[in-house]
């Protein structure tokens, strides 16, 4: 039988064995992290079963995970490879903000899954749809467990996941750089344009010969950003809408109207703008050019005129407004009437 003082010592023996565990595998996912450019750690299920399933709990890290599927990428209405982008945006932040603080990058590790490589994890998480992020604190013991992100938090894309981060783990993500739109080289390349182009720009101007003193390129440019305004394009741009997509029961078919006020597709869009664009067009007619004609049966057949198409523009709006929406929209007539 064993001694107190040797019971203790093979005690110390063993806390100082899982340590040297803990930081090799810390050490390991560190060294993993460096060789990806954006810091986002590839995971299989082997690589899970070593880091997650097979250790003991608490671990000395929490793990961030994004589940992928390559076939899937060509699903617009999935946004997985805007979605991916942002969660490698999301890592790369991470680390450009922590790296003079090595305890926090080694408190957090951002990965990734993939479907046909891990199909096991996909199981052993629940997951049976995506978009889907998880993060695996050190104290979760079951994967099913873990912490899911709401598919809703998508919409804000990677600061939606940062706030979802620092609310479970109060580890800082900090602000989420994004590269610039333009780079230094193209930015130097049309500022040499402009400066080549300049005298030639200023006598143009001087002149009155620019695209900018033609009174058609002021009408059409207005008529396009009233029908960019109501076509409701800045929507679809932000949210990357599809301007159509397949029948699920018919693939050989497409949906250019969805029913349901949680989505609107890109061709719903224009066909709306379209018809407010009509209706806009009209009332410009009427109320800067129609005024001017002193034949009074031509005003009055072209004010019929607009009133009567005007009148069929709104009410496909209205219809279109009450399929989608479920909510009928009815006029109201006085009881006197």
């Amino acid at each position: 039988m064993l001694s107190p003082a040797a019971l203790i010592f093979l005690f110390l023996l063993l806390c100082r064995a899982a340590a040297d565990s803990d930081s090799d595998l810390t050490a390991e996912l560190l060294a993993l992290q460096s060789r990806s450019q954006s810091g986002v750690i590839h995971l299989d299920d082997h690589s899970i079963s070593r880091f997650l399933t097979s250790q003991k709990t608490p671990r000395p890290y929490s793990i961030l995970i994004f589940f992928d599927a390559e076939q899937l990428h060509d699903k617009p209405e999935l946004h997985l490879t805007a979605l991916k982008k942002e969660f490698a945006l999301l890592s790369s932040s991470f680390i450009a903000n922590n790296q003079d603080n090595p305890i926090a990058r080694s408190k957090l590790f951002f990965c990734e899954i993939e479907f046909k490589q891990s199909q096991s994890s996909f199981a052993l998480f629940g997951v049976n749809s995506l978009p889907h992020i998880r993060l695996v604190g050190p104290h979760v013991r079951s994967l099913k467990e873990s912490d899911q992100m709401d598919q809703g938090d998508f919409s804000r894309l990677a600061e939606s996941m940062a706030e979802f981060i620092e609310s479970r783990t109060k580890i800082s993500v900090g602000p989420i750089t994004r590269p610039p739109i333009v780079s230094k080289m193209q930015i130097m390349f049309i500022v040499a344009i402009l400066l080549v182009w300049s005298p030639f720009m200023i006598k143009r101007v001087w002149a009155g010969e620019t695209l900018l003193h033609d009174k058609k390129v002021w009408l059409f440019g207005a008529v396009f950003v009233y029908f960019f305004s109501v076509a409701g394009t800045m929507h679809n741009i932000i949210r990357k809408m599809p301007m159509f997509l397949a029948d699920r029961n018919d693939p050989s078919k497409l949906v250019f109207f969805y029913q349901g006020s949680g989505m609107q597709l890109g061709a719903e869009g224009f066909a709306v703008g379209f018809l407010y664009t009509i209706v806009g067009v009209l009332m410009a007619l009427v109320t800067h050019l129609l005024v001017k004609v002193r034949n009074l049966a031509v005003q009055r057949v072209v004010m019929i005129l607009a009133l009567l198409i005007s009148f069929w523009a709104v009410k496909k709006v209205v219809y279109l407004d009450n399929w989608k929406t479920g909510y009928g929209v009815h006029a109201f007539w006085p009881s006197s009437w």
